[in-house]
This record gives structure tokens, C-alpha cells and sequence, in this order.
């Protein structure tokens, strides 16, 4: 299994309850719908432990992704671009970063 790691901010003026309660209510439960995924998991970055600085990033999103054949397939539905594409008006250049196993 592999993962995907997205780090972002939310763009200038957007609502952090909005985007939050968009994340519960729409993007949590239609990605962990998807065949493809074990698990999805948004967190909100609270602090860097060891330090006062602010975190870079104010979100992270965590995908295990099982098979990323069925991935491509299952992300490239009319309901997962409406999903992709709402997530594109709340982040602020996100940062894909794909992973594996050591």
C-alpha cells in the first residue's frame, strides 16, 4: 500500500468552519467510499512540537491508496471531479506528494 500526503493551506478569505465541515460532510465520506482507499484521514496542524513557529501548513490529508490502477479510474467519475474540483476552490496550491514503503 502506498500513500498519498497532501499539504495545504486554505486560500485568502475562505471560511475555515466552511471548509472543515466540507471536508466531514463531502470529501471525508465520498473518498473513503472509493475501492482504492483503506483509509483517508484531514488533519489540522496545531503546532510543531519543540518550537513557537507557526506550522507551514494548516491541513494535511493522509490517502492510503490499495491500488492506484483503480484509483485513476474511481477519480476520473463525474462525482470525484465535482469533489476535486470544490477542494481546488478551498486549498491554495496543494502539495501531492506520493509515497511507498520503506
Amino acid at each position: 500500500m502506498s500513500k498519498i500526503v497532501v499539504l495545504f493551506n486554505v486560500k485568502e478569505g475562505v471560511d475555515l468552519e466552511v471548509y472543515e465541515n466540507w471536508a466531514r460532510t463531502t470529501d471525508l465520506p465520498t473518498v473513503k467510499n472509493l475501492a482504492s482507499i483503506d483509509n483517508f484521514d484531514v488533519l489540522r496542524m496545531t503546532s510543531i512540537l519543540g518550537s513557537d513557529q507557526t506550522p507551514p501548513y494548516q491541513y494535511i490529508e493522509v490517502l492510503d491508496v490499495n491500488d492506484f490502477d483503480v484509483f485513476g479510474v474511481e477519480t476520473s467519475t463525474k462525482v470525484m471531479k465535482k469533489v476535486a474540483n470544490a477542494f481546488q476552490t478551498f486549498a491554495d496550491a496543494p502539495l501531492f506528494i506520493l509515497t511507498e514503503h520503506i
